[in-house]
């Protein structure tokens, strides 16, 4: 079983915003050295064109951790973790003002045909399910047994993972949300994530969307670039 971190930074208004390079430069350095770290995703806002979705601009930035263990995530995010120093005040200079929240979550990762295991740069559809749903075990069965088998098929897919809420705890100051799923399909650039979505999966998906079991908070879909750091 693996474990993953998420945080996103938005801007209360909408208003568009730019993390720098000297952060992201700190939080590269930061993240890397991180004990327990399996690999990590920087998310930076990026355009793509979906046949039937648009959710409006995508967060300032997000970042994804991988952990192997929960023991290792919760070391981490703990009051005296690695990651508590970026989230002082003036740490992420660019990103001061901004709303982040947090969570911790179970990945499931799917097989897809032609991976890229360790790309140095490429573009996410990162979709948030905040729920809840009528039945959450009658949601998530059907959810893993029909639509990944669908999302496998985008032309150019490189990566499909589906992640679900638990428990955790952590000594961060951000605001935990409690989303019951996200998901995550790659591709190698904006233009290879607006050909799938453009191509005639997407109305398969859509089809398919239409027989989920009840839930309510709606979907929100996110093109993000996607920036890789190797664990140790």
């Amino acid at each position: 079983m693996r474990f993953c971190h998420l945080t996103f930074f938005q801007h209360p208004s909408g208003a568009s915003r730019v993390i720098d390079d000297a952060d992201l430069a700190s939080l590269h350095t930061a993240i890397a050295a991180m004990p327990g770290l399996s690999r990590a995703y920087l998310y930076t806002p990026e355009q793509a064109r979906d046949l039937y979705n648009d959710d409006g601009g995508s967060p300032v930035f997000g970042m994804q951790l991988y952990f192997d263990t929960i023991e290792g995530l919760e070391a981490a995010v703990a009051a005296t973790g690695p990651l508590r120093p970026l989230a002082e005040p003036g740490a992420l200079a660019s990103l001061d003002g901004l709303e982040a929240n947090q969570q911790a979550m179970v990945l499931r990762r799917f097989a897809v045909d032609d991976p890229v295991p360790h790309p140095a740069s490429a573009c996410s559809y990162v979709v948030h399910y905040p729920g809840p749903a009528q039945d959450f075990n009658a949601w998530i069965n059907h959810y893993v047994d029909h639509h990944p088998a669908i999302m496998r098929r985008f032309p150019g897919i490189r990566e499909l993972e589906i992640l679900t809420r638990m428990d955790w705890r952590d000594g961060l100051p951000w605001t935990r949300v409690h989303h019951m799923q996200r998901n995550r399909i790659m591709f190698d650039s904006p233009a290879a994530l607006t050909a799938a979505l453009q191509s005639p999966v997407r109305h398969e998906m859509r089809a398919d969307f239409t027989t989920f079991p009840p839930y309510e908070g709606g979907n929100f879909h996110y093109p993000m670039a996607t920036r890789l750091i190797a664990g140790r």
